[in-house]
């Protein structure tokens, strides 16, 4: 049997073809060993919340993820399958997302007999920093951040809208900027009464100092700073949140296998660690070159 030209080509666009389908299914396979690694060595159950941008089909279109209604259908069944004796771990990398997901899924993990930890490795905002609320422990890397979770109206923060009914004389204000401030006072006033839920939760035992509660609130849910400040874990300490600094590795090797999608070149590019440090190359004996001819290049 022979094979000519053609065949080959065939041969290769069956082979580019499957590769993808190949890696995808490693990348699977191994996100399912790391989960199983941490979920024995927690004795919990691990959820991850992961929210990259994505490309839509072969177009290689960007596209955003947030926390949505898909989101919290799959967190909650995965809580309500969880024993009530198994404490829950839930892994968060997000920017945010709909406020009724969040809240369901926050809801839950109060609800949630067992001890809940959140562990964020780079940033939860938002809606992230929501549901780190609802856990009894905050476990973030060193550099990692939480953010203000101040109701957004459209494109406009609910404070800026009240800010401007509060400058600018009624009369010169049209229906729709007022009708949108009604809607902003309802907003926070919302939102502080679900936060203050989650810091007054005891269930198993009280994580937040009662007397910090109302500075918290008034930190993250009034517009003070702007909805992208970034809180760092020094600034959250003091707030007075149960945070504690130091991930296991096993949560950045699983960050490793939600890479964002590349176009082109990367635009970061290193050596990864330990490096190993190279032996200096000895003197060389003998007559002494002279000066300009020292000079190399690589």
């Amino acid at each position: 049997m022979t094979f000519s030209f053609f065949d080959f080509i065939w041969i290769f666009f069956i082979f580019s073809s499957l590769q993808p389908l190949w890696q995808r299914r490693r990348t699977e396979t191994r996100r399912f060993n790391t989960l199983k690694e941490i979920e024995r060595r927690g004795n919990s159950r691990v959820i991850l919340l992961v929210h990259r941008q994505e490309s839509i089909s072969l177009l290689g279109i960007p596209l955003s993820r947030y926390i949505t209604i898909e989101d919290s259908e799959q967190v909650l069944r995965a809580i309500r399958l969880t024993p009530p004796d198994v404490p829950i771990d839930l892994i968060l990398h997000t920017p945010g997302g709909l406020v009724l997901a969040t809240e369901q899924i926050a809801r839950a993990l109060i609800r949630h007999p067992s001890k809940v930890r959140v562990f964020v490795p780079h940033y939860a905002m938002s809606g992230g920093t929501m549901l780190a609320l609802a856990a009894d422990e905050i476990v973030m890397d060193a550099n990692a951040v939480l953010g203000p979770v101040d109701p957004q109206l459209g494109n406009f923060p609910a404070a800026s809208i009240l800010k401007v009914v509060e400058d600018k004389p009624i009369s010169e204000i049209d229906d729709q900027t007022l009708i949108m401030a009604d809607l902003s006072r309802k907003a926070i006033s919302q939102v502080q009464r679900f936060v203050r839920t989650l810091l007054n939760d005891t269930v198993p035992q009280r994580k937040v100092d009662p007397e910090k509660i109302d500075s918290i609130i008034d930190a993250i849910t009034t517009g003070r700073v702007t909805h992208d400040y970034p809180i760092t874990v020094e600034e959250a300490t003091e707030m007075g949140l149960p945070i504690t600094v130091g991930l296991p590795l096993q949560i950045y090797d699983l960050m490793e296998l939600y890479p964002q999608p590349q176009g082109g070149r990367p635009s970061v590019q290193y050596i990864p660690m330990p490096y190993d440090r190279r032996p200096a190359l000895p003197e060389p004996k003998g007559r002494p070159l002279p000066e300009g001819a020292r000079t190399s290049s690589l």
